[in-house]
């Protein structure tokens, strides 16, 4: 009896694996478009586009002299001394660079100082000598500051200055002188250049040696507080 019960037993728990049976790691079908179970990631969503950077606005031009006016270097160099200080402050300067050429230029035979036949000298002794310009400034009436330059003769200025100052108006403008010499001063010869730009404004000037370094006429120019 108890071995056909053990048997019995034995026939039910076969039947019973069998039911529950099925291949082992076997997946299951993909599940169906649409059904809300898809394996595949979502899309990602595109950036949204940037904006172009747009240009930087355009920088305005620093205005002449820094504070607004206009700036004129006007000088007269028979031996380039003069002229080497005239071509520092152009460097220094937003200004416009314009030399006192004479009608007949100097020979050195002109210059010689020694010879008081020689033109210079006849000139230096004549207070109306007027010396012919060559050119001139196409609109003087747009500067409001003029740097003036000049070499020393005889312990004034030539007398072609007093030509330039007597062809334009030079009222309510600024002049600042500038001259050149071995050892000689400004001394009068401003002062006496004064007389003839009526209603001008004249700033206290300076003498350089024909050599003046450009870092001396930095100093210089740094003093005059232009754009004060």
């Amino acid at each position: 009896m108890k071995r056909i019960i053990c048997l019995f037993w034995a026939l039910t728990l076969l039947l019973t694996l069998a039911a529950c049976g099925g291949s082992p790691g076997r997946e299951g079908p993909a599940p169906a478009p649409g059904s809300g179970a898809s394996s595949l990631a979502a899309p990602q969503a595109s950036p949204a586009s940037q904006p172009e950077p747009s240009a930087p606005p355009e920088e305005e031009a620093p205005e002449p002299g820094g504070d607004g006016r206009r700036i004129l270097i006007a000088y007269f160099s028979a031996t380039h001394n003069t002229q080497n200080i005239a071509n520092h402050l152009n460097g220094l300067l937003d200004a416009d660079l314009y030399e006192i050429v004479p009608e007949t230029p100097y020979t050195d035979d002109d210059l010689n100082y020694n010879d008081p036949e020689s033109r210079s000298s006849r000139e230096m002794n004549d207070p109306d000598a007027r010396p012919a310009i060559s050119g001139g400034v196409e609109d003087m009436g747009q500067y409001e500051v003029i740097f003036l330059g000049y070499p020393i003769w005889w312990g004034e200025a030539p007398r072609i200055l007093c030509t330039f100052l007597e062809s334009y108006d030079f009222a309510d403008k600024t002049i600042i002188p500038f001259c050149t010499s071995g050892s000689s001063p400004l001394g009068s010869s401003a002062a006496n250049l004064q007389e003839l730009a009526g209603g001008a404004v004249w700033l206290e000037g300076r003498r350089f040696g024909g050599g003046a370094s450009f870092e001396d006429v930095q100093t210089w120019v740094d003093s005059l507080e232009l754009n004060g």
